[in-house]
C-alpha cells in the first residue's frame, strides 16, 4: 500500500505550530496549552501509523449471463491486521452497472475478522469482461494518514447478447446430404409426399398406395421428399458502425446473429460464422450446442477495427464458406468493401441474403441547407447500393427500430419465394 498524508494532518500540524509560534512572539505561555492537543494527536498518530494487511477476493455467481440480467457478486475481505476505517471500491468495466448495494463501501475491519460485501450487478451490454479490480483506502484511528492500494482479482465474465424473436427461418435453395428438418427437392426416404409411380422390384410394401392401385388395377407406390439439413453462414460486417450515445448498429446485429445461430442449430443445421472487417474471424460450419457457444464466444470478441487496406473474400480459405451454403449477411452498408465482398460471394454462386441494420436513427438531425443536401445524397448512395444487390438477385431488407427482426425475416422470405416462382 502507498501511504499519503491526509489534509487533517496538515491542519493539525499547522495549528500546533501556529500556537507555539504565537506563544513565543506574544509571550503568552497559555497559548501552548491551545497547541498541545493538536501536537499530541500528530505525534501519537505518526508513531502508530502502519500499513494494514488486508486480503481481498471476489466471487461471481456465475461466469456467463445474458444481456440485461442481474448478477450477484461478493467481495471477501480476509483476516488481516485490521483497519480502523477502510473504503472498498469495485471498479466496473463499461457495460456493467451496480444495481443494488453500496459502491464504494466504508467499514471497520477488526484484526482477524472476515467480512463479505454483497454487490448486485446489472449486465447492461454484451461483451467479455474482467471483473475484480478492487481499490482499497485505509485510514488510521486519527484520520491523519491514508493507505491506498489496487488489488487485481479479476474473474472472467461473458455476457451474451439477447435473442430476437423469430417465427420462421429462411429456407435454403440447396440442402446438404445429411439428415435434417428441410424438405429437399430430391426424392428419397422421408415423410413429405412427392408423387406416385408404378411399383418396381425392390419397393417396400409399406410405400404401396392402395387406393391408386385399386383404381388402376396394378401396384403403385408413393414417393417422398428427402429430409436434409443445410449449411448456414452468418456474415457480420464489422468494417464500420454508427454509434450515438449508448446505441450502436453493432448491438442489434449481434443479437440477430445469436438468434439465427440458435434457431438454425436447433433444427440440426450446420452453422458457421464470419466477421469481416479490419480483421477476419471465422468458424467452420458445425452442429450442436458446442457450436453455439463457440459462435457466441467469437461474437463477444467482435469489435470495430478501422482499416483502410482493401481486403476481399479472396483472402478467406475456401473451406470457410462451403458450397451451396446459405449466407445471411448483417451489415449497416456503411463501407463499400463489405458490399463488394458480398457481391463477390453472389457472383461465385452462393445463396445470399442481406439484412441491413439501418443507421438512420443514429444520425444526428441535420442543421442548415448544406447538411440537408449532404444527408439526401447519402441516402441516394445507400439506395444505389441496394439497387446493386437487387440487380444481382440478392434480397435486401431494412431492419430498424420501427420493425421487429421477425418482420425483416418475413420480407426476405417473401422475396425469395417470388424469386423461386419466377425461375420455375
Amino acid at each position: 500500500m502507498t501511504r499519503a498524508a491526509s489534509p487533517k494532518l496538515g491542519a493539525y500540524a499547522g495549528l500546533a505550530a501556529l500556537g507555539i509560534l504565537a506563544a513565543l512572539v506574544l509571550g503568552l505561555p497559555e497559548l501552548v496549552l491551545f497547541a498541545a492537543p493538536f501536537a499530541l494527536v500528530v505525534a501519537v498518530g505518526a508513531l502508530q501509523v502502519r500499513a494494514p494487511s488486508v486480503d481481498v477476493d471476489i466471487e461471481l455467481e456465475r461466469e456467463r449471463a445474458l444481456e440485461g440480467e442481474l448478477l450477484d457478486a461478493w467481495l471477501r475481505l480476509g483476516p488481516g491486521d485490521g483497519a480502523e476505517r477502510i473504503d472498498v471500491l469495485l471498479e466496473l468495466p463499461s457495460g456493467l452497472e451496480v444495481e443494488e448495494g453500496s459502491n464504494p463501501s466504508t467499514l471497520r475491519l477488526v484484526a482477524g475478522e472476515e467480512r463479505v460485501l454483497p454487490v448486485r450487478l446489472r449486465c447492461a451490454r454484451w461483451g467479455a469482461f474482467g471483473v475484480g479490480r478492487i481499490h482499497l483506502r485505509a485510514h488510521d484511528r486519527f484520520g491523519l494518514f491514508r493507505h491506498e492500494a489496487m488489488i487485481d482479482r479479476r474473474r472472467p465474465l461473458k455476457v451474451y447478447p439477447t435473442q430476437e424473436a423469430l417465427r420462421t427461418l429462411l429456407r435454403p435453395f440447396e440442402t446438404q446430404v445429411f439428415s435434417g428438418n428441410h424438405v429437399a427437392r430430391q426424392k428419397a426416404e422421408g415423410i413429405e409426399f412427392a408423387d406416385i409411380r408404378q411399383f418396381v422390384a425392390g419397393d417396400r410394401v409399406r410405400h404401396v398406395n392402395w387406393r391408386a392401385s385399386a383404381r388402376r388395377g396394378e401396384l403403385w407406390v408413393n414417393e417422398h421428399h428427402a429430409e436434409r439439413n443445410a449449411d448456414v453462414v452468418i456474415f457480420l460486417d464489422v468494417f464500420a458502425e454508427a454509434r450515438r450515445g449508448g446505441r450502436s448498429t453493432l448491438d442489434p446485429a449481434l443479437r440477430a446473429a445469436a438468434s439465427l445461430a440458435a434457431r438454425y442449430l436447433r433444427q440440426r443445421d450446420r452453422v458457421g460464422f464470419v466477421s469481416f472487417g479490419g480483421m477476419i474471424n471465422w468458424l467452420l460450419p458445425a452442429t450442436g450446442a458446442r457450436q453455439l457457444y463457440r459462435i457466441v464466444d467469437a461474437m463477444l470478441d467482435t469489435q470495430i477495427i478501422l482499416s483502410y487496406a482493401w481486403r476481399d473474400l479472396v483472402v478467406i480459405p475456401r473451406r470457410t464458406i462451403p458450397p451451396q451454403a446459405l449466407v445471411v449477411a448483417l451489415t449497416p452498408l456503411l463501407d463499400d468493401r463489405a458490399a463488394t465482398a458480398l457481391l463477390d460471394l453472389r457472383s461465385r454462386g452462393f445463396d445470399l441474403v442481406v439484412i441491413e441494420i439501418s443507421p438512420l436513427e443514429l444520425v444526428a438531425p441535420t442543421r442548415g441547407e448544406k447538411e440537408e443536401i449532404a444527408y439526401r445524397l447519402w441516402q441516394l448512395r445507400r439506395d444505389a447500393v441496394r439497387g446493386r444487390f437487387q440487380r444481382a438477385g440478392v434480397p435486401v431488407t431494412v431492419w430498424n427500430d420501427e420493425s421487429s427482426f421477425a418482420i425483416a425475416m418475413e420480407e426476405v422470405g417473401a422475396f425469395r419465394r417470388r424469386g423461386r416462382t419466377s425461375r420455375v
